[in-house]
């Protein structure tokens, strides 16, 4: 075994593969074998995958391909039919039911043997019984659980679940601005609440459709932040997925499937109550056709067309407890009926495609409209159509089961000031809450404010471009307050925004004692 003797910062001993030569830094925990062998995952998974090929446990007489299992003395029978010895490379005497390979004169050696746990079996290979499964994690596998009838009714009762504009008031706790979405998706949720406890409790004679969201949106306007929330706020399953990842069969990244499996896991593995919940899908748009492709799009139109089972609703199998599908992991089948879908993505130059679509539309005569009349419009997704939506690349099949279209609108700069202070966990009261641990207060003018929204605005990244802004100017603050502790309040005033000043630094109020003229700073 090759091993570091310089300690990482954890404090463990960096172990390398003795094989592929990897560290278990990036090959991750290793398998411990006799001799100081080591692992990785990859490579022993290659070993038995090999060995299952090559029916090494069918030579050995395990009668499991790949697999040797050691018997012990207490499984030996009376008379072992395996010529030369037991499976496990021992000879067991029938009358004193001893090992007969036993070295009697150096008794020391078969204790090494023992604590080396050396165990061969014939033709000098290996038991599988060495391995130790639990330095990789592995554990018990996980179950299927079946959940409670009642406690699900119960759950999904009408007097239980939210109104829209509750949900919509819940939101307008955390999501500045984005009023039209947050309708959309509350009543889309609220609807979906109804459709299963109609389903549960078999009291509608009318079978309710779900009706899937797909949000369009520039970046950084609040689609995930959205969902996100409305994860934390409601008592349903919700997975959130990214598209690009996905393709077709998993040939790369996970399979369509995986979506699901995120669901399962989220409802702790109960079939019943996944079924239930509801799915956010990121990124939908790094799925559009491929414009001039001559290869198999086995990323973008395949995973749309594979996604439509499961938008229209279907039953698929999910690995249980895991993240891909394979022989060690039990299945279970997931019905997707009653299952949620949001999409949302940025579709970048979707503007320049309506633009396009409006442009055309512009008459002739005096009472024609201007063509540049559409470039300096800020919501100019709201007048997105199916058609140009096909233009961009989604296939009709995937946008025909996205019946609800919503477009958030980008953000402006009255909105970037309100993000920063009013939303409960606003920046500003995050860097607030950080400097009190200092006994620090910390205060920010509204000129300010004002000025960082300009900035962030530049950087065309939406709420996101915000922190980028803060984090600039904050280092300096962060690191040198720490160091005084006479200063008692710092004030970000406009002129440090724009480079011209400082911050404002009061310090603390204190007296000395025996000086009438001693200077006090005094903080409110």
């Amino acid at each position: 075994m090759a091993e570091d003797n310089n300690n990482n910062n954890t404090g463990r001993t960096e172990e390398f593969c003795s094989m592929c030569r990897r560290g278990s830094s990036i090959a991750g925990d290793m398998f411990h074998l006799p001799g100081g062998i080591n692992m990785c995952s990859d490579c022993m998974r290659r070993s038995l995958d090999q060995m299952s090929s090559l029916g090494v446990g069918d030579m050995l007489g395990g009668g499991i391909p790949g697999m040797q299992f050691t018997v012990t003395k207490e499984e030996v029978p009376a008379k072992p039919k395996v010529q030369g010895g037991m499976p496990d490379g021992s000879n067991i005497d029938e009358r004193t039911g001893e090992d007969a390979g036993r070295d009697k004169e150096n008794p020391d050696q078969d204790e090494a043997k023992k604590e080396g746990n050396q165990q061969i079996g014939p033709f000098g290979i290996p038991n599988i019984q060495f391995l130790n499964w639990g330095d990789m994690g592995f554990g018990p596998r996980q179950k299927q659980v079946k959940s409670d009838p009642e406690a699900l009714k119960k759950q999904f009762d009408l007097n239980n679940i939210p109104k829209p504009h509750k949900l919509k008031e819940m939101l307008d706790e955390y999501v500045i601005g984005q009023d039209e979405a947050k309708k959309v998706i509350s009543v889309a949720v609220y609807n979906h609440y109804k459709r299963v406890h109609a389903d549960l409790t078999d009291t509608n004679e009318t079978e309710i459709g779900k009706s899937n969201i797909l949000m369009i949106g520039p970046t950084g306007c609040g689609k995930t932040y959205l969902v996100q929330t409305l994860a934390r706020l409601l008592n349903v399953p919700l997975a959130i997925a990214d598209a690009t990842s996905l393709t077709e069969a998993g040939y790369i990244g996970d399979d369509i499937e995986s979506v699901v499996s995120k669901l399962l896991t989220a409802s702790d593995n109960d079939v019943e109550k996944a079924e239930c919940g509801i799915i956010f899908i990121d990124e939908i748009d790094k799925l559009a056709r491929k414009k001039n492709a001559t290869t198999r799009d086995v990323s973008g139109e395949s995973v749309q067309q594979g996604m439509l089972k499961l938008l229209e609703g279907s039953e698929v199998e999910v690995p249980v407890g895991a993240g891909s599908k394979n022989a060690m992991v039990p299945m279970a089948k997931v019905n997707t009926k009653n299952i949620l879908f949001i999409c949302g993505g940025a579709f970048p130059d979707l503007d320049d495609v309506i633009k396009q679509r409006l442009r055309k539309e512009t008459s002739i005569g005096f009472d024609a409209e201007l063509k540049d009349k559409w470039d300096k419009e800020k919501s100019i997704l709201s007048k997105v159509t199916v058609e140009d939506i096909k233009k961009f690349g989604m296939i009709p099949e995937f946008v025909g089961r996205m019946p609800i279209i919503c477009a958030l609108e980008g953000l402006t700069e009255e909105a970037l000031v309100k993000i920063l202070k009013e939303p409960k966990n606003a920046i500003i009261r995050q860097y607030k809450s950080l400097l009190e641990m200092d006994e620090v207060k910390l205060t920010f003018e509204d000129d300010a404010l004002l000025e960082i929204a300009k900035k962030a605005l530049e950087k065309e990244t939406g709420a996101r471009g915000l922190r980028a802004v803060i984090e600039e100017y904050m280092l300096d603050i962060m690191f040198e307050v720490p160091k005084d502790d006479n200063i008692g309040e710092v004030v970000i005033t406009k002129d440090y925004i724009e480079g011209k000043g400082g911050p404002e630094i009061k310090m603390r109020e204190f007296i000395v004692p025996g000086i009438d003229n001693a200077r006090t700073y005094l903080i409110r």
